[in-house]
C-alpha cells in the first residue's frame, strides 16, 4: 500500500505559477512510477505529467510544467508556470509499481486531491 497526499494547490492568477507537492508513505517510493493528473469539473480525468523510467507530460502542459521528484524525501513535485485559466481543476498524485503512461485507470494508488484555480 501506498498512502499519497497532495499540497500546493490554491488561487492564481493568469500567468502566474504554483508548485504542488506530492509525498509518499512507502520507502520503495523511488520504484514506482509517479503521475500527475487532473480533472475539472464535468470533464473526465486527463494526463498531465509522468515520471519513471522516462519522463512525459500532456501536450497543453508541455513547455510550462514540470514533474520532479526527490526519492530521498519520497516526494513527486509538479512546477506550474505560466497557468492559464483552462488548468483549473482537481490535481491528482498517482503511483504505480509498474505502469509508466497516461492512462489513470491503470495507476493503482490516488491521492485525496488539491484544488487549482486560475483566475482570468
Amino acid at each position: 500500500q501506498v498512502q499519497l497526499v497532495e499540497s500546493g494547490g490554491g488561487l492564481v492568477q493568469a500567468g502566474g505559477s504554483l508548485r504542488l507537492s506530492c509525498a509518499a508513505s512507502r520507502r520503495t517510493f523511488s520504484y514506482y512510477v509517479m503521475g500527475w493528473f487532473r480533472q475539472a469539473p464535468g470533464k473526465e480525468r486527463e494526463f498531465v505529467a509522468a515520471s519513471g523510467g522516462n519522463t512525459i507530460y500532456a501536450d497543453s502542459v508541455k513547455g510550462r510544467f514540470t514533474i520532479s521528484r526527490d526519492n530521498a524525501k519520497n516526494t513527486v513535485y509538479l512546477q506550474m508556470n505560466s497557468l492559464k485559466p483552462e488548468d483549473t481543476a482537481v490535481y491528482y498524485c498517482a503511483a504505480d509499481p509498474h505502469y509508466s503512461g497516461r492512462d489513470y485507470k491503470e495507476y493503482d494508488y490516488w491521492g485525496q486531491g488539491t484544488q487549482v484555480t486560475v483566475s482570468s
